[in-house]
């Protein structure tokens, strides 16, 4: 059986190293980034550039994308040269980007009435997890089209789930957020509680593993924070920002309270007005070390 042709749209952080699994696999991969030079890393491993997301449309029967926020969604989408300009019946496109559910149902109902597919598939794990293909992935769209696709998401994460209907996945994706977003600031006061005290912070990480306060971000960040090492950044201040109001626009929609993710948008309101927008959030750190 052969291989679909896939396209992927915007190589970034996340981009680049999923597209790069995808090749190694075997698959013809189209691609398209606004910023050209970003291409070269994949396309020397052989990848194909296109110059619009409907030229990458025309060339894959699935198109994969990941881009900043749902204003460059819908412009990819549907925007001149956007992928609905290169709409064929059957087509399907995987969203990997984190966007508000009611604009991920605005995709879907859009592409439905050009006769293609639309399965939005937020994901989770960081670029470490892109590069190993360990992803955690929550999808919402049509089950026959996320099994249509599951094979093809095997080679990028180790779980794939079905939340739902459209806009499901972005809302599962939010709920990961508000866990993610407010342990950092967590971590970070735990961290330098132990530097106060004399204890070596570098440390922490290793003595709680396995017990009831570990956790992933604990991992992986702890040691970031403790050494004040930050680069290359894993994720944005400004990404985790916007993913938080949307959860908190979606709160309350529902009447839900939410009062440790308003209390976390509120610490990281503080790092964007002290010019960190663009640094990971193990950024918490340097606040309390300045006494805030």
């Amino acid at each position: 059986m052969s291989l679909p042709a896939l396209g992927y749209i915007g190589i970034g952080l996340m981009g680049r190293p999923m597209t790069l699994r995808l090749l190694a696999a075997g698959y013809k991969v189209a691609v398209w980034n606004r910023s050209r030079d970003k291409l070269e890393a994949v396309v020397a491993k052989g990848a194909v550039a296109k110059n619009s997301p409907a030229e990458v449309a025309r060339a894959a029967d699935i198109v994969m994308m990941c881009v900043t926020d749902q204003h460059s969604v819908k412009e990819v989408l549907f925007g001149k040269g956007g992928v609905a300009e290169g709409a064929a019946e059957g087509k399907i496109v995987i969203d990997f980007s984190s966007i508000a559910p009611s604009a991920a149902r605005e995709c879907a109902a859009k592409l439905s009435a050009v006769e293609m597919g639309y399965i939005d598939a937020p994901v989770s794990g960081g670029t470490v997890g892109a590069e190993q293909g360990t992803l955690a992935i929550m999808a919402g769209g049509k089950p026959e089209h996320i099994e249509f696709v599951r094979p093809l998401v095997a080679e990028l994460a180790s779980r794939f789930t079905r939340m739902g209907d459209s806009g499901a996945g972005q809302v599962t994706k939010l709920a990961n957020q508000v866990i993610v977003a407010s342990l950092f600031p967590v971590i970070a006061e735990a961290l330098r509680l132990a530097e106060a005290a004399g204890v070596d912070a570098t440390k922490i990480p290793e003595a709680l593993l396995g017990g009831f306060a570990d956790s992933k971000p604990l991992q992986v960040f702890g040691p970031r924070m403790a050494s004040r090492n930050y680069e290359p950044a894993l994720g944005t201040v400004n990404v985790m920002l916007k993913d938080l109001l949307n959860a908190v626009a979606v709160a309350e929609e529902g009447g839900v309270p939410l009062p440790m993710a308003r209390a976390a948008v509120e610490r990281f309101r503080l790092l964007v007005a002290e010019g960190k927008g663009e640094m990971e959030p193990s950024a918490f750190i340097d606040l309390l070390a300045s006494g805030r």
